[in-house]
């Protein structure tokens, strides 16, 4: 297993820290949780340019790479649903998307043919780990407050029209790549 590889693999690890901080009360467990999400989100640039740069490009890195990202994404999401920060149908519909997308990966390379991920999809992937930021800045904003201030709730409802907005965003942005990818990959549905 080559370097991009395992930082690929670490992402997966990450994921797991990061959750376990972000379900514990307090302000550091908060501030802990973004800069594991943020070392996570980093592994995602690293490892791809590492794979290039060296042509360390493989088809595990091409099949797990946006399966790490998958599970670091949708991970945020159903805590943020727990949270009740975000709606669950919303993130229902992201879940969807990627086991579906999951799914024909997986039939291909059954078939003996490895699908990369495509450009909207990169696209769908930056705008969910966008979210994801400005959902745990919001976090670290409350806690801050809460621990040092004061918090007003009605706060909460400013941050949250912001946050459903951007939601809204992502979730049209995920149908549209996935649409996308199906449309680009026909051949391989057709060829059931």
């Amino acid at each position: 297993m080559n370097i991009a590889n395992k930082i690929t693999i670490s992402r997966i690890v990450l994921t797991f820290i990061f959750m376990i901080f972000l379900s514990m009360n307090g302000l550091w467990p908060k501030i802990v949780s973004l800069f594991v999400f943020i070392a996570a989100a980093l592994s995602d640039l690293i490892d791809g340019r590492i794979a290039q740069k060296r042509n360390m490009v493989t088809d595990f890195g091409k099949l797990m790479d946006p399966i790490a990202d998958k599970i670091l994404v949708l991970s945020a999401f159903i805590a943020f649903v727990q949270m009740q920060i975000i709606d669950s149908w919303m993130v229902l519909i992201i879940m969807s998307r990627e086991i579906l997308v999951t799914s024909l990966r997986l039939f291909a390379l059954n078939k003996g043919k490895v699908l990369s991920a495509g450009r909207s999809g990169k696209h769908k992937t930056f705008s969910q780990m966008v979210l994801i930021f400005l959902i745990l800045g919001f976090i670290l904003l409350r806690e801050v407050r809460i621990a040092y201030y004061t918090w007003n709730p009605s706060w909460e409802d400013s941050f949250k029209l912001g946050i459903d907005v951007t939601m809204w965003i992502v979730v049209i942005l995920t149908l549209y790549s996935g649409i996308s990818y199906l449309w680009e990959n026909r051949k391989v549905i057709t060829n059931i």
